[in-house]
């Protein structure tokens, strides 16, 4: 596992402030490397600990990257600084949105997947913060753009959501229909999003109401699946369920169809 440390000026934002990212955490491939995947982490956590979950799973094919997000003032907890990939007033679709973090990490993110080898697949996912995140990111590949009108440079072929929200839900199935193309690719993105029923920090209802914004904005490729139970954590059937969507998905080795 390698660690290597990403500053960035933030090239998806408007101003000069610059945002320094935490250390990125690389899981490589144990067979042939077939795909590529960002792995984002929930608030207050690091790629550290993505990483060793990530590492465990049976998927020999992927490379997994899993950045630490900047410190910064988080609104949720009284302005406390902690890792965030954006400020937060609520973890919900509700809350006002911090759009120029939204776009400098989604910026850094394609950031790390705009190397990969071409025939590579790439993806983003990731838990909490770390799923909104990976949602906002499907967005403005959808749209070829992020919000701040920069186009967006990377061919995304899966994304993942444990326990999140879709930042921006109110206004994207305007957007995507005003565009052919941008129809055309949120149908034919995949999307995961997994759930717990008893979530009681992002709560149930708002990974629900993310799933039917994206169903009716265009998202037809899309698995919702909830969690009787569960909390705001992850379990191992969700990381199993994880295991046997993207294998198909991404026509890993071992996939018969």
């Amino acid at each position: 596992m390698s660690r290597n440390s990403h500053p960035n000026t933030g090239s998806g934002s408007r101003t000069a402030r610059t945002v320094e990212f935490g250390r990125t955490y690389v899981v490589r491939p144990r067979g042939k490397h077939q795909a590529t995947i960002v792995w984002l982490h929930g608030l207050g956590d690091n790629g550290s600990s993505s990483s060793q979950l990530l590492e465990s799973l049976p998927l020999a094919n992927i490379k997994w990257i899993c950045p630490t997000a900047p410190t910064r003032p988080v609104t949720l907890l009284g302005g406390f600084p902690c890792t965030a990939w954006f400020d937060a007033g609520e973890l919900s679709e509700d809350g006002s949105n911090d759009w120029e973090a939204l776009d400098a990490s989604a910026a850094h993110i394609a950031n790390l997947l705009s190397t990969e080898p071409a025939d590579v697949k790439v993806g983003i996912g990731g838990f909490s913060m770390g799923a909104a995140m990976a949602l906002y990111s499907a967005t403005c590949y959808t749209l070829g753009r992020y919000g701040n009108g920069n186009p967006y440079p990377v061919n995304l072929r899966a994304i993942i959501g444990l326990s999140g929200w879709l930042p921006g839900a109110r206004s994207l199935r305007n957007k995507i229909q005003s565009s052919h193309d941008a129809g055309r690719r949120a149908a034919s993105l995949p999307i995961l999003l997994c759930h717990g029923m008893s979530d009681d920090v992002v709560n149930y209802r708002h990974g629900e109401k993310s799933a039917h914004s994206l169903n009716s904005a265009g998202f037809r490729n899309l698995t919702f699946k909830s969690y009787d139970g569960l909390g705001h954590y992850t379990i191992p059937a969700e990381m199993d369920e994880i295991c046997n969507w993207l294998t198909p998905k991404l026509g890993l080795e071992g996939f018969r169809p």
